[in-house]
């Protein structure tokens, strides 16, 4: 994976720092495994605006991604290596023995010809989804689960990972991206593997419109608006706004908003670092 910066032929050009999309095997999609996407633009079912900054954006489709891993113990053949419009990783088409496709988070290193599976008693190789008390010790892992048959709900961001530390009992010791370090149970499902795409930190829009075409509006600071609209807006000329806090008051910069009755407190090791 490479990043391409451009020459500046524009004012828009002379920053922007685009993905050189070489790991990407094709510009088509798999059509059958294509669903509608509808967006709200930030509105709720009134037509009120409860999301600040949200609308707009090029028109996409949401591609039907396998989170779940459930198709036990039958070889699949990666297809294609594939840009969706709807995550920073990427995606790679799977074709299993019996014919049937599937879109997959791709790890970083799937080739299209590679064979992957995913089971109880599988070989821990890149792309393979095992359960994590069968995986061995230190082993990167990413899409990971939360709970047994949920289907991966971390660690699925582009050139993101968790390390297996520890087990004991029927519970596994992970520590994730954030540096949090967590207990799952060992009968949940991961996959071998850091997620794809680990260049996108790197991109740069290099203007305005770029970003209006991934469907986010300008973002107007806090401090500048009035105080029917912030509680840290109003004030002569520039006024500091007083403590930090959002829109709706909770309070910024260190205040902890977890719940100290939350019942899956008992499963985190380590808080992750500030």
């Amino acid at each position: 994976m490479s990043v391409r910066k451009l020459k500046p032929t524009t004012p828009g050009q002379r920053f922007k720092v685009v993905n050189g999309f070489d790991a990407i095997t094709t510009d088509k999609p798999e059509k059958s495994l294509l669903a509608p996407l509808k967006r709200s633009g930030g509105r709720n079912n009134t037509g009120k605006m409860t999301m600040q900054y949200k609308g707009g954006g090029h028109k996409k489709k949401y591609r039907v991604i396998d989170f779940k891993r459930d198709k036990a113990d039958i070889p699949a053949t990666v297809k294609t290596i594939e840009y969706d419009p709807n995550r920073s990783a990427f995606i790679a088409l799977l074709v299993y023995a019996d014919g049937e496709k599937r879109y997959i988070i791709a790890q970083a290193g799937l080739e299209v010809g590679q064979t992957i599976i995913s089971g109880e008693n599988v070989k821990p190789n890149i792309g393979n989804t095992l359960p994590l008390a069968n995986m061995p010790m230190g082993s990167t892992i990413s899409c990971v689960e939360l709970r047994p048959g949920q289907g991966a709900v971390m660690v699925r961001s582009a050139g993101s990972f968790a390390q297996l530390v520890a087990k004991e009992g029927k519970y596994v010791t992970i520590k994730l991206p954030s540096g949090e370090i967590r207990m799952v149970l060992g009968t949940c499902k991961a996959t071998i593997g850091v997620v794809s795409n680990s260049d996108h930190q790197l991109l740069v829009g290099g203007k305005a419109g770029r970003t209006r075409w991934l469907g986010r509006r300008p973002r107007v600071r806090a401090t500048v608006k009035n105080p029917v609209d912030h509680p840290m807006g109003g004030g002569e000329a520039k006024a500091t706004g007083g403590h930090p806090r959002s829109k709706n008051g909770i309070p910024a910069k260190g205040y902890r908003t977890r719940s100290k009755t939350k019942s899956s407190n008992k499963h985190i090791v380590e808080r992750r670092k500030k």
